[in-house]
């Protein structure tokens, strides 16, 4: 069952559920985007026309509207041109998308407590990466190309940071613009978004005292890799081997530890130092928080997902700014969705991990769906699985597989032939040796 007349093609297959014909209709009336007559393309199926396109990346959006309409059997709908559907999309613009990523964002909902918050705190994730963008004229006055060892790259980048709660994958918030600002630039936008109870994880590059302080200011605790050479003043020691420090007016708490794994494929050691704002080591355990770290490469898999499952590798459509700010948000919320209904799926299920359920199998019975027009409109009765649920729950992924190996950088502009393990990024499922050092300046 789909919506009547000329609304008949706005839909998103059995993802519509998760984005109703109401909150889309309520972005769209908080941003001022509802049309003043009915047209060809009301704004509400131009939405809709755009989510879909981030389910079909590879497509252009007029073979896209075919996907949309493939279901509708029996229904007169449009044949819009390509052009019309370019004008509609300008006409939409990216305020509605943006509202409505505003509506979805946050962390999943799940019972599945053990697998998205430690010691009562919810565990969340920041860092950065870069996205390609049309070469266009356009683009070129707002974005700039990336250097690499060569010269410039081949399209116009820009940089896009999420904060991400790791358990489930979700995303919190997210921010982006010209590559030309660095990450700390960025990140400080995102301390809106944080609140007390959360543990926030990021890596070296974003332990700059004036940062931290700021986003510790948000209420929410703080866990971040810090440079092993620089100077942290001892203010006390506990017994524990950590000690506390300032980072500029924050107090922190300093763990330096040598961790080792063994696997039956051999061992790799690293040294580590974390500074974080739970003081208490009673209470906050420098082995666990130590283990705990480990998750911020939770937001690796999210920009995998993002950049290379749904996108496969392609830069954004878009070929004006203005567009690459609508793309990107139909491409959060089709995200966001994707991943509310693989935690509604693997919640039905007691102490499944949410992160057993598989982003591909989703992601294709998802564009199933949408080619089918099916399940639109929930029945009567409520299913919280669904189709995409069902299909996920059969095809569980497996426990993450060791590995120890070094990685082989293949791009042949590389100046660097092999990496060795880092502790940092290594898929692990064997004992876990940590030694906190009892060390300072």
């Amino acid at each position: 069952m789909v919506a009547a007349g000329r609304f008949a093609p706005g839909h998103l297959g059995e993802l519509t559920q998760l984005v109703p014909f109401e909150m889309v209709d309520d972005a769209l009336r908080r941003t001022g985007a509802v049309q003043s007559r009915v047209r060809l393309l009301p704004a509400r199926v131009v939405v809709y026309l755009l989510l879909a396109g981030c389910l079909f990346a590879e497509l252009g959006y007029g073979q896209v509207w075919h996907r949309l309409t493939a279901g509708l059997h029996g229904l007169v709908v449009a044949v819009p041109t390509a052009s019309a559907l370019r004008q509609a999309r300008q006409r939409l613009g990216a305020a509605p998308m943006r509202a409505l990523f505003d509506l979805l964002r946050g962390p999943a909902a799940t019972t599945a407590t053990a697998a998205v918050s430690w010691r009562g705190l919810l565990v969340c994730a920041v860092d950065g990466t870069l996205m390609s963008v049309a070469d266009s004229a356009a683009n070129l006055r707002s974005f700039v190309k990336h250097r690499c060892n060569h010269g410039a790259g081949g399209y116009p980048t820009i940089r896009f940071l999420a904060l991400v709660a790791c358990g489930t994958r979700s995303v919190i918030d997210a921010v982006f613009g010209p590559a030309s600002t660095g990450e700390t630039g960025y990140a400080a936008r995102l301390a809106g978004s944080l609140r007390p109870g959360m543990l926030l994880l990021a890596d070296r590059n974003f332990a700059a005292a004036n940062l931290l302080t700021h986003l510790a200011g948000s209420g929410a605790d703080l866990l971040v890799r810090c440079k092993s050479g620089r100077r942290l003043p001892v203010r006390s020691r506990h017994r524990d081997g950590t000690y506390l420090s300032q980072l500029g007016s924050l107090a922190v708490r300093v763990i330096e530890a040598e961790i080792g794994i063994v696997t039956s494929a051999g061992r790799c050691t690293g040294t580590y130092r974390l500074v974080t704002t739970l003081l208490d080591p009673h209470r906050y355990p420098a082995g666990e928080l130590i283990t705990l770290y480990h998750q911020r490469w939770e937001i690796e898999s999210v920009y995998l997902e993002l950049k290379s499952t749904i996108l496969g590798g392609r830069v954004l459509r878009a070929r004006t700014p203005a567009g690459i700010n609508q793309e990107i948000y139909a491409l959060l919320v089709t995200y966001q969705v994707l991943r509310t209904a693989m935690t509604d799926a693997t919640d039905t299920i007691p102490g499944l991990a949410p992160d057993r359920a598989s982003f591909t199998i989703a992601l294709q019975t998802a564009r199933d769906q949408v080619i089918q027009a099916a399940n639109v409109i929930a029945d009567t009765v409520i299913d919280l699985v669904g189709t995409i649920g069902r299909r996920v729950l059969a095809t569980l992924m497996p426990d993450r597989r060791v590995r120890t190996k070094p990685r082989t950088v293949k791009r042949a502009i590389s100046k660097y032939n092999a990496r060795g393990p880092d502790i940092d990024r290594t898929t692990y499922k064997g004992t876990i040796e940590i030694n906190i050092l009892d060390t300072g300046p």
